[in-house]
């Protein structure tokens, strides 16, 4: 487990940060993998705005909810025009960073959670995920298969993930 936890003092544009790993997922499995990797460094840097902990909840809550259920936070007209331009390279490319949800869907950004709380979440809903076979709706690109929302956390791990850069990196 990381014991050591470094992070701007200030928010900053994700965009723009450097040193970010590039990390490419094909499996559930492999994101378990990295965050075992990480989960058994003795320092994780967290060169975003949020803490490792932060990052790791939100990928946890994002899982749950891909079988329990998102909030209806995107309007529908910006539903049909991402479901027709959007959904493959979210399915296949990697995710931007700097992105900045709607102020309607702040409930999904995460609240300050220690990393040993958001690793067990992140392992519960990992196992989940893998025992699990309904899925609910995407928010923005509506139903999806089990493969295509393995695809979604694949991109959506990748992107986060990659601001978590391990001591020894």
């Amino acid at each position: 487990m990381p014991t050591g936890f470094l992070m701007p003092a200030t928010a900053i544009n994700t965009a723009t940060v450097k040193n970010r790993r590039q990390l490419r997922f094909n499996s559930l499995d492999e994101i378990a993998a990295e965050v075992d990797r990480l989960a058994a460094c003795q320092q994780v840097r967290a060169i975003g705005n949020w803490s490792s902990g932060q990052v790791l909840q939100h990928l946890a809550s994002t899982m749950d909810n891909s079988i329990d259920g998102f909030p209806n936070f995107v309007p529908a007209p910006i539903k049909l025009l991402l479901r027709m331009f959007m959904r493959k390279r979210f399915l296949t490319k990697p995710m931007p960073a700097g992105f900045k949800l709607p102020a309607r869907a702040e409930k999904m950004l995460p609240g300050e959670t220690s990393w040993e709380t958001a690793l067990a979440n992140f392992r519960s809903a990992m196992q989940r995920l893998k025992s699990e076979s309904c899925r609910s709706p995407h928010p923005a690109f509506g139903p999806m298969s089990v493969d295509e929302w393995n695809q979604i956390h694949c991109r959506h791990s990748e992107l986060h993930l990659s601001f978590l850069v391990p001591a020894e990196d």
